[in-house]
């Protein structure tokens, strides 16, 4: 029998709780999971590729089938390609990101045929949360603890000041 392998790509400026949940049960789904740490060009980056890996890298022990790995210069399909992944794992907030995702499913089944999408729907406590809102609250100074990773938190609270409840 083949290993499943998938890849779990996304730019995680931070890596978030919803992102962790998402890791976790794809874990349990896959023989095996790598988080690409991917380079999204619409967005001005808060940590650079190796403070995320290194971030998301801590928040990831105890899964010994995942592991971390930053690609910046390839199509997520043919990285996929390159780590010999079966799947590409995405995690799915609202109908918003359905539709996006689905799109974006679409196309990469036309680039690769042979690589599927998993979609993985958010539980109801992740829902609401995004890389985008967590750096609003936190640059304000807000508490994200509950939000995001132990680790992740005090990185962004030396990043941007603010505190850790």
């Amino acid at each position: 029998m083949t290993e499943r392998i998938a890849i779990f790509p996304g730019s995680f400026d931070p890596f978030t709780n919803g992102h962790l949940d998402t890791v976790r049960r794809a874990s349990a789904i896959f023989d095996r999971v790598v988080v690409a740490v991917m380079t999204n060009t619409s967005k001005q980056p808060l940590f650079s590729a190796s403070e995320k890996t290194a971030l998301i890298a801590g928040a990831l022990v105890g899964l010994p089938n995942v592991s971390v790995v930053a690609q910046s210069a390839a199509l997520t399909v043919d990285f996929a390609r390159h780590l010999h992944a079966q799947f590409i794992v995405r995690g799915l907030r609202n109908v918003q990101d359905f539709s996006y995702e689905n799109d974006i499913a679409a196309v990469n089944a036309r680039l690769a045929p042979d690589i599927q999408t998993v979609l993985l729907p958010a539980k109801p406590e992740y829902a609401a949360i995004s890389s985008s809102i967590i750096k609003e609250v936190a640059a304000f100074g807000g508490d994200v603890s509950t939000m995001v990773p132990a680790n992740v938190a005090r990185a962004l609270q030396q990043k941007l000041g603010g505190t850790i409840q």
